[in-house]
């Protein structure tokens, strides 16, 4: 027997439940869709299991240096079974609370994978959704009045370069390593490739990233990109840009071995195993697209600026549609979408203020426009930097690298952008974010008084130095 929803959410991920647990507040009968686990890739495959990885290595870096804390370990060693059973205890617990978000919100959640279907005797438009149940029991029609597309995306990898799961790996099958490597050849330094490169050298694994473009983190200011790849050499990360990696010359008779041309010569990298990080592409296929009039576009779904699809009953939140691929940037976006369809008159979101955090060590975390954006959009610009190594708390935790970037309009004293590498930068940056949310201008910044000792300091010091009037600096 068919059942009748307001809304059924394809993909449990954080953008689906958010979107989900909103509807609900809303007063709609509201149904999900998962093929796996609620919570999706960030919660299991991604932001959470990473964290916890990225958290053990960090701990096991600073229990090695103790010595200069006055604290002295002999020979720390590293359990990595322990390592992975604490990373799975976090992700259970946090799984069990989204379970029991859904109760709370009387959502029903279907286990399996869930096709929109065209015109048929259900509904004369497209949008039923047929289940194929993981039970392996009769497929479960359900017909809504929405959809809310929210299937995310996988990892991508290269032509030539497949993943067999042993010795060239994406991020998920990394993130189940029963143990690491001696040493790994990253292919790609964006974001997650220089989270991994962080971790790994941290927890004492030989280190090479491979990048493309002249630039790791290429979406970061230049500055920022310039810091975190002397903070990675720090590590004894070897870090190569402007390199064209040769698939064909990909070699598994003993670990891996491949070529790359960089600046016009070939080079040859060897390791014990390859992390493919080259971006991630959209869940658009086998979800029943076809049957509808909705518009894909350059492998990710075409919506509007409140979600909809040419079909307007029809949304798409998070990485399907493609854009800025964040677990925040969903769960804001499904929660426009559901205000939108119940006709709440939501703001649409302004990319301009949503945070970006890279959790490397040393963090990374920025909103707004870099120098060189805010240049070509025509800005005249006036900027102000303040390093870490000035600041009393950073002294006081040992970590004095990096700086906080305020990038400003000369004419209007507009913020343009904030930027920062450094220790818990990804924590401060929400500061940055409410003041683009409030159009606040440098001087407002600095003149909100930051408590003594923080590393937030360090933000009130950048802004006076806009005018140059910064007071440690």
């Amino acid at each position: 027997m068919a059942q009748e929803y307001d809304l059924v959410v394809l993909g449990g991920g954080t953008g689906g439940y958010v979107a989900a647990i909103r509807a609900s507040q809303l007063d709609l009968k509201v149904a999900i869709v998962e093929s796996g686990k609620l919570g999706g890739t960030c919660l299991h495959r991604g932001c959470i299991p990473s964290k916890a990885l990225l958290r053990s290595a960090e701990v096991f870096k600073q229990t090695k240096e103790a010595e200069q804390y006055g604290v002295t370990v002999e020979n720390p060693i590293l359990n990595f079974t322990k390592v992975q059973e604490r990373k799975q205890s976090i992700v259970d617990t946090l799984h069990k609370g989204v379970e029991g978000l859904m109760k709370k919100g009387k959502i029903d959640v279907y286990e399996g994978f869930g096709r929109i279907l065209g015109p048929s005797i259900f509904s004369p438009m497209p949008g039923t959704i047929s289940v194929e149940m993981n039970n392996g029991e009769e497929n479960e029609m359900l017909i809504p009045k929405n959809v809310l597309v929210a299937t995310g995306s996988k990892p991508k990898s290269l032509p030539g370069l497949e993943i067999d799961k042993e010795f060239v790996m994406t991020s998920d099958e990394a993130l189940s390593m029963e143990e690491l490597p001696s040493s790994i050849i990253i292919v790609g330094g964006g974001v997650i490739g220089i989270e991994w490169a962080s971790m790994l050298a941290d927890f004492g694994v030989e280190v090479t990233v491979l990048e493309y473009l002249p630039h790791i983190l290429p979406t970061e200011d230049q500055e920022v990109s310039k810091e975190m790849k002397k903070q990675m050499k720090k590590k004894g990360v070897n870090v190569v840009t402007d390199a064209k990696v040769i698939a064909e010359s990909l070699n598994k008779d003993s670990g891996v071995s491949i070529q790359a041309e960089v600046n016009g010569e070939t080079q040859t990298y060897q390791a014990d195993k390859m992390l493919v990080s080259v971006g991630r592409a959209a869940n658009v296929t086998n979800i029943g697209l076809e049957n509808t009039d909705i518009v894909v576009e350059n492998g990710v779904i075409k919506t509007n600026e409140f979600y909809q699809t040419k079909e307007s009953h029809i949304y798409a939140i998070g990485d399907v549609i493609g854009g800025m691929q964040l677990a925040h940037v969903a769960s804001h976006e499904g929660i426009i979408a559901v205000e939108h369809m119940a006709d709440k008159n939501p703001h649409p979101m302004n990319t301009d203020e949503v945070p970006t955090c890279i959790y490397s060590s040393p963090e990374v975390a920025s909103v707004g426009m870099t120098e060189e954006q805010a240049k070509e959009r025509g800005y005249d610009v006036k900027t102000g930097k303040f390093s870490f190594k000035a600041i009393g708390k950073a002294m006081v935790f040992g970590e004095t690298d990096g700086f906080v970037k305020i990038i400003a309009d000369k004419k209007s004293d507009d913020l343009l952008g904030v930027h920062m590498v450094g220790p818990h930068v990804t924590d401060m940056i929400s500061e940055a974010g409410l003041a683009k949310v409030l159009d606040a201008t440098p001087w407002e910044i600095a003149h909100s008084i930051h408590p003594h000792p923080t590393l937030s300091e360090a933000i009130g010091e950048a802004a006076m130095a806009v005018d140059g009037k910064q007071i440690h600096g």
